[in-house]
């Protein structure tokens, strides 16, 4: 059994530097048990396309009137506490080792909500961002939600062809704005079908939305999206 020289990396980090929870500071791993158990799961109700929290299981207010090129997105957890620090840290501060403990909380909320997909579609970094980063942390938890569930990754059928500013701080006209063909696919790949695209947060949707529309114009069956966390 072969282990990678990033998996070697992390162990000699481990011994060297012991990990402390990006939640509580407890020593012994990026994400403990207590602070795991902490996270505000995501359950029904909630509106069956966006994912939105709702009263009664429906559509909520605002997917009526609000066109979307997904199908439906759902996300695993709120993005707050315990998360929100390992999200953070994951994607911000070159934690890369997250990517097994986030994995798995993805792949349980894969498992709870059975969101359509024959292939993963990581949401992509623009390239120059992703020499600022080192790493999409999009495609880090595809992978790993591939190695939970064996449906396969398209890592490089959907690209993002124009740099964007953060959403961060955006309102939703100006993200929506912000990402109008920033994404482009580039190969047949995804023609003919179900597309999961996977993403680290959801907040308003319209990073989803620019790529479904993306996805869609080159021929995929269905999009629905899987996040880690609901903003």
């Amino acid at each position: 059994m072969t282990i990678s020289l990033r998996r070697l990396t992390d162990i000699f980090l481990d011994i060297v530097f012991p990990p402390r929870c990006v939640g509580c500071g407890r020593e012994g791993g990026y994400l403990c048990s207590m602070c795991r158990r902490s996270i505000p799961l995501l359950a029904s109700p909630v509106c069956v396309r966006c994912g939105r929290f709702v009263s009664a299981q429906g559509l909520c207010v605002h997917c009526p009137s609000e066109p979307h090129a997904y199908d439906g997105i759902r996300s695993v957890a709120k993005f707050e506490g315990p998360l929100r620090d390992a999200i953070h840290a994951f994607k911000y501060e070159g934690l890369s080792a997250l990517r097994g403990t986030l994995g798995e909380l993805l792949a349980e909320g894969w498992t709870r909500f059975q969101p359509p997909g024959d292939v993963l579609v990581p949401v992509p970094l623009h390239a120059r961002r992703m020499r600022e980063r080192g790493y999409n942390q999009s495609l880090l938890l595809a992978r790993e939600l591939a190695r939970h569930t064996g449906i396969p990754v398209l890592e490089t059928a959907l690209v993002r062809i124009r740099a964007t500013v953060p959403q961060v701080g955006l309102d939703i006209h100006q993200r929506r704005a912000n990402v109008i063909g920033a994404f482009h696919v580039c190969n047949d790949e995804i023609r003919d079908r179900a597309v999961l695209l996977i993403d680290d947060v959801y907040t308003t949707g319209a990073t989803i939305d620019a790529c479904a529309e993306a996805l869609r114009a080159t021929g995929a069956l269905s999009i629905w999206a899987l996040t880690l966390a609901y903003a």
